[in-house]
């Protein structure tokens, strides 16, 4: 091989490297702005799973690392006074009737999307079967 066509390919390589790094941060500085529009919470497991990019990414990005963490510092909440002693009992019971509530709602929410998605696979089955069928070579088609 040459070291013209070696330098080619390096260079086609790392500009290939390039576009994916400048496409993966686009997608995270993407989610971010979507999570802020939802007023979710903005960690980087949160990012990460939004723009499907690894930790390490987002780690290792020292512009995203720091907008992430500044995000995050920011909607941590202000600790609240302690309520007195029976309060206590009654917000516990409350909170802890809210927190059932909503693990029974996402519990809900994604058998929803488990069956959407079984769903989906099956009929893009079909759907490349039918196609497949249809493509054969030598096969006449029924009109």
């Amino acid at each position: 091989m040459t070291d013209d066509a070696r330098a080619k390919r390096t260079q086609t390589l790392a500009t290939a490297a390039k576009a994916k790094s400048q496409a993966k941060t686009a997608a995270a500085e993407k989610a971010i702005r979507t999570l802020v529009k939802r007023g979710e919470p903005i960690t980087f497991q949160a990012v990460q799973r939004e723009a499907s990019v690894s930790h390490a990414f987002l780690y290792n990005h020292p512009e995203l690392r720091g907008r992430i963490e500044r995000l995050r510092a920011q909607a941590r909440p202000v600790p609240a006074p302690a309520p007195a002693a029976d309060e206590r009992n009654t917000l516990v019971l409350a909170l802890t009737s809210q927190i059932t509530r909503l693990k029974k709602q996402h519990r809900e929410e994604v058998q929803a999307l488990r069956d959407a998605l079984e769903q989906a696979h099956g009929e893009n089955l079909d759907l490349r079967r039918e196609l497949a069928r249809r493509s054969l070579p030598g096969q006449v088609q029924a009109s």
